[in-house]
């Protein structure tokens, strides 16, 4: 039975000093709550639906029937521009709620989220606003959804650093240069990331640099998922409702990031700027070293991120991985889908023996430590949140047609695990091991990043790499 009223939800109340008769829809399959409520003067019905409910908190402890309800709206200007924020931050003030609707939406513990203090001092707060992310959103999602909030929730909570991004470098050199001294003097950090999954996969490389010692205190992060794919944010449910993270970021609490180290053969090198310029990659223990906290990639996924990571592609949001897709699959110029020639091995759980993937062509090699690549497209389905378990997903060159059908399943729940084609399964550890001359079919892909690797090199992909980044996860929904 869904969508039951109950009686016990009613209420008479006000909404901004109207005087109002509440009642809360509870809808018994997906344990939402709509909260309605009819004006006594002209007889208007206003309504909240569960997934734009950012939080309910008191006004005041003295005041104790008076609660601000915190909500997001559609922005009607981003019909027409791809730049402005989708929602905007609203508020009203509700008096003598529903009590179930109130347990429902108030955030356990202090509602100022602050911000998760330490021993009741405040952590040192910076908002990065990362301007080239996703189809550019992240400077109006500041300035007409999080800023307006957060003077809202907590009006003392302006002592923050705000960062504007100024190149794909930024994030990095941030951390490098302010979170990671402070992380390693012990002071408390939280960050709140208006980008995609290269924001995070930024900030823990650069964490992974430096010697983190006993006084290392991890900062923690959130996403307000305004990247291309946005894989963490879908995995983790913070695109469940339509606050574009303001709830996760008001209710969640902290959750150690799970990550793995891809360890690279000596000539393998970071592709930035479009693929027009190298760079050298951090080394580990003498190998070049990228960390990620979302894929591992070769072949066919590798190949459409890096194909389709340049800024006339980006316009396009989530669609530029289908453009690029349609392109591998069926070439223009009607040659077949590339075959991709290497030697693959993997590490299982409760062996010390590595295994070679019978096959010597291929067509998908993945691994991840998450569930969602994007919206919608269910690459491991045994995933659950945060688990810090790296499965392995990969088929062989089937050709276009069977790789589009392959793909196509992933968009059905990830039906594709169950293709007698695809290989899936846990893993400690994946290497790769490149048969191929030509250098674009040489390309990995970690968390977004393009690394090449020269001719007859390796990649090798270890989990259980110990956390250095708290992430902020409403568990509870």
């Amino acid at each position: 039975m869904g969508n039951e009223e109950s009686s016990l939800s009613r209420t008479e109340g006000q909404v901004d000093g109207r005087p109002v008769t509440f009642k809360v829809r509870h809808d018994e399959k997906t344990g939402g709550r709509e909260l309605i409520w009819q004006e006594h003067e002209n007889d208007v019905e206003g309504r909240l639906a569960d997934k734009d409910i950012i939080a309910v908190l008191p006004v005041h402890a003295q005041i104790p029937d008076d609660y601000s309800i915190l909500y997001a709206a559609p922005n009607p200007s981003a019909t027409n521009d791809s730049k402005a924020s989708p929602i905007l931050f609203k508020s009203l003030l509700a008096t003598r709620l529903p009590q179930p609707f109130i347990h429902h939406f108030q955030p356990p513990g202090n509602a100022c989220w602050q911000l998760r203090a330490d021993n009741g001092s405040l952590p040192n707060l910076h908002i990065v606003v990362s301007s080239g992310s996703g189809t550019g959103q992240a400077e109006d999602v500041w300035t007409r959804l999080l800023k307006p909030m957060l003077q809202h929730v907590c009006p003392k909570a302006d002592a923050y650093a705000l960062h504007y991004t100024t190149s794909e470098h930024s994030v990095a050199e941030l951390t490098r240069e302010v979170v990671l001294p402070q992380a390693n003097d012990g002071i408390m950090q939280a960050i709140i990331l208006l980008s995609g999954d290269g924001g995070l996969v930024d900030i823990v490389n650069a964490l992974l640099e430096g010697p983190g010692g006993k006084r290392y205190k991890k900062p923690n992060a959130t996403l307000l998922p305004l990247g291309t794919g946005n894989a963490m944010a879908h995995s983790v449910g913070l695109t469940n409702d339509n606050t574009l993270g303001l709830r996760n970021l008001l209710q969640g609490t902290t959750r150690p990031l799970p990550l793995f180290r891809a360890s690279f053969s000596p000539g393998a090198r970071l592709l930035v700027n479009e693929a027009r310029e190298e760079r050298q990659l951090s080394l580990v223990h003498g190998a070049p070293t990228v960390y990620g906290a979302v894929v591992c990639s070769w072949g066919l996924h590798a190949g459409l991120v890096a194909d389709s990571d340049t800024s006339e592609y980006r316009k396009h949001g989530a669609e530029r991985f289908k453009m690029a897709a349609e392109e591998a699959l069926f070439p223009k110029n009607g040659s077949s889908a590339h075959a991709y020639r290497g030697q693959v091995s993997t590490l299982r759980p409760g062996s010390e023996n590595w295994e070679r993937v019978e096959r010597e062509t291929h067509a998908y090699v993945l691994a991840t430590l998450v569930s969602k690549l994007e919206k919608g497209f269910t690459i491991s389905p045994a995933s659950k949140p945060l688990d810090g378990k790296l499965r392995l997903v990969h088929f062989g060159a089937i050709g276009g047609q069977g790789a589009m059908e392959i793909m196509t399943k992933a968009y059905d729940g990830g039906k594709h695990i169950e293709d007698e084609r695809v290989g899936y399964e846990e893993i400690l550890g994946l290497r790769i091991e490149f048969e191929e001359e030509e250098a674009r079919w040489r390309r990995v892909c970690v968390d977004g990043k393009i690394v090449r690797v020269e001719a007859g090199g390796w990649v090798e992909v270890r989990g259980g790499v110990e956390s250095v980044l708290d992430l902020i996860v409403d568990e509870r929904r």
